[in-house]
């Protein structure tokens, strides 16, 4: 199928230029002006619409397992939220138990994303260390996976200590691979956590207060201390704090490669939303927690100067009863939001509209550096010729308020539920097919694919 997109203002990190794209077997056949409408099979007029590449969510978790029950989003109805919101490839996680090989994991994982609408890719987490696990994470990029999450929180669960933190990051250095990592210092936080519960602290606030900033900083410090003994390539996820920025910006300095994520929800929140009953303030139960407005001001000028390089979701949305879990008890609080559906509305009203970021630098971070850091750039991220046509084209005219009456995921609870956007995705396009137009899903629902990535 031939599909000619006229007149829009197409935009990558480089251009922003009215042109023409013409879209062919499901990849982008050329972007130039004036193109022959005579065989096209489909004519969409962008005029006075930008069109994107299709978004890239390096940091969603969709159906994860929780004492609470799994995230209230599956692979299918997360997709379908993402594409809501102009996003077309996502990329997961895979949390083995503990004894279970990484490879196994990984394929078990690949089967309950194979109802995604979107495409996808994998973070796998070695999540203690065994003498096996040099091999696995070889087996795993043999299966297209080159990025490893780490935990420094969750001690208990999934996090490791320092010593075989140390030990997984020269295994995926050895391996070619990229360590990205979840920055918090687990053994103090535990100890906070332990007082407050102690002296009968068991409210949402204390969440927050378990996890001051100078945690997430001092662990960001030590991170790629022990990525330079690795010689291994860090990629720090959800960065809420500007305590970490500094440790960012001097390790960049020295030439070392240390790529950074935020999220919408620590740029755009904060927390005086940890104040008042359990019901008001239980949504708000992420990890690392909201901060204060300081730091969220301090992550705007980062996006815009580029110490940060990407803004992922981390999607983990719950159900308002899946929360009460904690009701008595902070701890029990499954942690996670929604956010899949919103990212590129958010980054357009807040971000371009209010000056902080221009488009280019918008589809840098939602599209371009997910896609070019983890491997899959120039099939996805960009439109240029032999790229997939994953398209977004923006309309900036429509208005709306969020709100979990109306949006796609999910979930009854929505953390920005209120907050007034400008702007929304007219047609999203992946793979040559259009999936959504003007709001609603539209032609046959295709399945998306499993992403293969190689080691450079």
């Amino acid at each position: 199928m031939k599909i000619l997109i006229k007149n829009g203002t197409v935009v990558t990190p480089e251009i922003s230029r009215i042109t023409d794209v013409l879209i062919q077997d499901g990849t982008v056949s050329s972007v130039v002006s004036d193109s022959p409408a005579n065989d096209a099979d489909r004519i969409i007029d962008a005029t006075g619409m930008f069109v994107l590449p299709g978004g890239v969510d390096p940091h969603v978790h969709m159906h994860l397992p929780s004492p609470a029950g799994f995230s209230s989003d599956d692979f299918l109805t997360g997709s379908r939220a993402a594409l809501h919101g102009g996003t077309t490839t996502l990329i997961d996680f895979v949390t083995p138990e503990k004894g279970e090989p990484l490879n196994l994991a990984l394929e078990k994982r690949m089967r309950d994303a194979e109802h995604s609408l979107t495409d996808y890719a994998f973070h796998v987490s070695p999540v203690e260390w065994r003498e096996s696990i040099p091999g696995e994470i070889m087996e795993c990029i043999r299966l297209g996976v080159t990025s490893f999450k780490v935990y420094m929180a969750y001690k208990q669960t999934v996090g490791l200590d320092d010593e075989d933190l140390l030990r997984v990051m020269k295994a995926v250095a050895k391996a070619g691979g990229t360590v990205t990592v979840h920055c918090e210092e687990g053994d103090e936080i535990d100890r906070l956590i332990d007082r407050f519960i102690l002296h009968g602290h068991t409210l949402p606030l204390y969440h927050f207060l378990s996890r001051p900033s100078r945690l997430e900083a001092s662990a960001v410090k030590k991170a790629i201390e022990l990525a330079v003994k690795a010689e291994c390539p860090l990629y720090i996820v959800h960065v809420s704090a500007a305590e970490s920025l500094e440790h960012i910006r001097e390790a960049r300095s020295r030439g070392q490669t240390v790529y950074a994520e935020t999220c919408p929800q620590y740029l755009l929140l904060d927390n005086s939303k940890y104040t008042g009953p359990f019901e008001q303030t239980s949504p708000y139960v992420i990890s690392p927690p909201l901060r204060t407005e300081a730091d969220s001001e301090a992550l705007w000028h980062a996006l815009a100067d580029g110490t940060l390089n990407t803004v992922g979701t981390d999607h983990c949305p719950y159900t308002a009863e899946q929360k009460k879990a904690g009701m008595e008890d902070f701890r029990r609080i499954p942690g996670g939001a929604g956010g899949v559906e919103h990212r590129l509305a958010l980054l357009y009203t807040y971000g371009i509209l209010t000056g902080w970021l221009n488009f280019n630098q918008l589809v840098n971070i939602y599209s371009y550096e997910p896609a070019r850091i983890f491997g899959i750039h120039p099939r996805k991220g960009d439109i240029i010729a032999g790229s997939d046509a994953d398209i977004v084209i923006w309309n900036p005219e429509p208005t709306g308020i969020i709100s979990a009456e109306s949006h796609h995921m999910n979930c009854d609870i929505n953390i920005y539920e209120g907050m007034a956007v400008r702007g929304s995705p007219e047609y999203v396009i992946k793979g040559g097919e259009v999936m959504v137009e003007k709001g609603k899903v539209t032609g046959p629902v295709r399945k998306g694919n499993y992403l293969h990535r190689t080691v450079s």
